[in-house]
């Protein structure tokens, strides 16, 4: 009787909040909006900290030994914030998808205090990270702790999550497109309008909390002066397949440093190592410490001559795989998009040199980098370019931004590499102790998932499909209209089939969807 109670209050909910999640995306926003504020004021105190003891330990030289014992107890202290709360290591967006795809669970409130003072206390120091990964997760977990607060149905708090996630994105970089395309492409992987609308609501909610305390600018003030002209379109094409290229190499390093720090049995060397980096390199190569947003703008000025910006993008690169390798609580995407502005910076330099460019499009090459190289490693194209384009102020350079993301989203995908996010969450997923999976509570969860063109769904009845067990199909909405489910209901491609399962099974039941209704079948039947 219990089990039947709690599928009916699951389905009549799930007809009933579309609307009612608008209103919660507003409270979602607002609130992950407060934290991510927060945690950028802090790591911009943490930043001016950062550049006052460096300049200090120039200036006087027996400060610089102190420096490297008080990263070193910055490196211990993250060590005991990663040990009390494993899920703050690294980015925390593969722990977001897990989460959403049943297989992993977070405990919100220590994730939301460890992720912040981890986070701060790393990307502060100088490690080459950036701030979108923790943004991102701590939206998302300031969204479980509304959920669970206001006891919220499973399928409600997944979505809430979304909305945490997108106002994450929104409030971290002042882009509050990006943070909806992201939350859809990324982390939900679905469209639906209950996903759009509250996802809007909460992403331009935290935008706008962001906005009035750090002004309306965008994060990168470039200025990208004219259009790139017709005749250079090849070397769009040609910096795509680069980025690809590259892109890939990205992936497999990254794979490989995490591979080597596995090794280390000591765990806290793991960490000492990257913060003892980041001091050595604050008083030698202090372009390359963290995120990189102000190496960005003296790229985009033109202030480093070519083999000094070679110079850096080797030694930034190296940096970040060291420091992303090691588990440090802090994200990849502002690094990646500064290398990504470094390769374009390159590559209009050494092609300039022998005259193949005309003067004038060192910002435009920039751009191109960084939607470029984002979408070869992350594989989200639409969010890059968007990402981009709100970042800069420009929505005029959607065509040449979406060329190159082109192309180097198919060289990757041709090559067979995993974008990031899946290949660090199988990781994450791999090494996972049994008390780490979700615990079984029998509570049902609602999966929705839209028919493709091509599936192995499409022009097949309900009964013909091979649905996960432990799942019932309870809904086909076609536009506007909610079909009742039968055997012999034909399903057709745009129709959003809705399925209720325990969530226990809802990992197993979004890959079987995945296969059915998403993949393109290369043959068809009878023909």
């Amino acid at each position: 009787m219990a089990q039947n109670h709690s599928i009916s209050k699951t389905l009549e909910r799930f007809r009933s909040f579309r609307y009612t999640l608008v209103l919660e995306g507003v409270a979602v926003g607002a609130l992950s909006g407060f934290v991510i504020v927060l945690f950028r004021l802090i790591l911009e105190h943490a930043d001016m900290l950062l550049k006052g003891a460096l300049e200090y330990g120039k200036e006087n030289a027996w400060f610089i030994p102190v420096w490297l014992c008080i990263l070193a107890a910055f490196s211990y202290l993250v060590y005991r914030l990663v040990k009390w709360e494993p899920m703050i290591s690294g980015s925390g967006i593969p722990q977001v998808e897990g989460e959403m795809e049943g297989k992993l669970s977070q405990n919100w409130w220590k994730v939301l205090v460890a992720k912040c003072a981890g986070g701060i206390l790393s990307i502060g120091s100088g490690l080459s990270l950036g701030r979108e990964g923790p943004s991102i997760q701590l939206g998302a977990m300031a969204a479980k702790g509304f959920s669970r607060l206001t006891k919220r149905i499973k399928t409600e708090e997944r979505l809430l999550m979304t909305c945490g996630a997108s106002a994450g994105l929104a409030a971290a970089f002042n882009a509050p497109f990006a943070g909806v395309l992201f939350s859809l492409e990324e982390v939900h992987k679905n469209f639906s309008p209950e996903v759009l609308l509250s996802t809007m609501a909460s992403s331009i909610t935290a935008d706008f909390i962001a906005r009035n305390v750090f002004g309306l600018a965008p994060v990168f003030s470039f200025h990208v002066p004219q259009m790139m002209p017709l005749s250079q379109y090849g070397h769009v094409i040609f910096l795509g397949i680069l980025l690809g290229l590259l892109g890939v190499v990205y992936n497999l390093f990254i794979g490989a440093s995490q591979k080597l720090y596995a090794k280390i049995k000591w765990e806290p060397l793991r960490l000492l190592i990257p913060f003892v980096c980041a001091g050595a390199l604050g008083f030698t190569l202090p372009e390359v410490l963290g995120g990189g947003h102000p190496l960005a703008l003296k790229i985009a000025e033109g202030k480093f001559a070519l083999s000094m910006l070679c110079l850096i993008f080797a030694v930034k690169f190296l940096f970040s795989m060291v420091s992303f390798g090691s588990g440090a609580p802090g994200g990849i995407f502002l690094p990646l998009l500064v290398m990504g502005a470094m390769i374009g910076s390159v590559y209009y330099g050494g092609v300039g040199a022998v005259n193949l460019v005309p003067d004038g499009l060192l910002s435009n090459f920039l751009i191109l980098g960084m939607a470029g190289y984002f979408s070869a490693i992350v594989r989200a194209p639409i969010t890059g370019i968007i990402l981009i384009s709100e970042m800069t102020g420009s929505f005029n350079h959607l065509l040449t931004l979406t060329i190159v993301s082109l192309f180097a989203y198919l060289v990757p995908d041709l090559l067979k590499c995993r974008p990031i996010y899946d290949s660090l969450l199988r990781r994450l997923l791999e090494k996972q102790k049994p008390g780490a999976q979700p615990e079984p509570t029998g509570e049902k969860v609602l999966i929705d998932c839209v028919i493709s063109h091509g599936s192995a769904a499409e022009n097949r009845t309900v009964a013909d499909v091979v649905w996960p067990e432990h799942c019932l199909v309870v809904s086909v909405m076609r536009g506007e209209e909610e079909l009742v489910p039968k055997g012999n209901t034909a399903l057709r491609a745009g129709d959003r089939i809705i399925l209720l399962c325990d969530e226990n099974f809802a990992s197993e039941t979004h890959l079987t969807l995945e296969h059915q209704c998403r993949m393109v079948r290369l043959e068809q039947e009878g023909r």
